[in-house]
């Protein structure tokens, strides 16, 4: 059988948006900004769990940034997370960084708060007024079975007579 020209052009279409959808994968999954210039902010979390490299940074909901490397501190057992955010944005030195989830079981994403300084946060400073993520199962574990540490009940014994 001899393939039609109606079937080579449907085919050549077919490998085509299959490339694109390629180019796309790769080229939103690196986490590349919309915009050229770029520098990198630190942020010190007690706790990043399930914030992962390739995470959106967020000001007032407008993406800024990504997340580019997460880290255990070693002196103080600390995650430190490597933000690189878009040049254009001045951060004042009393800005917050807080650990989101988009969704009720989505995505997490570091939200940046800015404050109110009149000094601006310089390439590699650290920010160090942060919320770390919310750990989802220990709270539905402590309003189904309650805290231990909160029970004012003490356990009471007989007494000798």
């Amino acid at each position: 059988m001899k393939p039609s020209r109606l079937e080579l052009l449907v085919g050549f279409f077919v490998l085509l948006g299959l490339a694109a959808v390629l180019y796309l994968t790769v080229k939103l999954g690196s986490g590349g900004l919309p915009s050229g210039d770029t520098y990198l902010l630190q942020a010190r979390f007690t706790n990043a769990s399930g914030l992962h490299r390739g995470g959106s940074v967020v000001v007032s909901g407008v993406t800024v940034g990504r997340v580019v490397d997460i880290q255990l501190n070693k002196d103080d057992f600390c995650a430190i997370a490597t933000l690189r955010v878009q040049s254009t944005l001045r951060l004042p030195t009393d800005s917050m960084a807080s650990i989101k989830t988009s969704g009720l079981i989505g995505d997490k994403f570091v939200a940046l708060s800015p404050g109110a300084d009149e000094a601006y946060l310089e390439p590699g400073n650290l920010i160090t007024m942060t919320e770390s993520s919310v750990d989802l199962e220990s709270l539905i574990s402590k309003m189904a079975f309650g805290s231990a540490e909160t029970s004012d009940e003490t356990p009471t014994t007989p007494q000798a007579q």
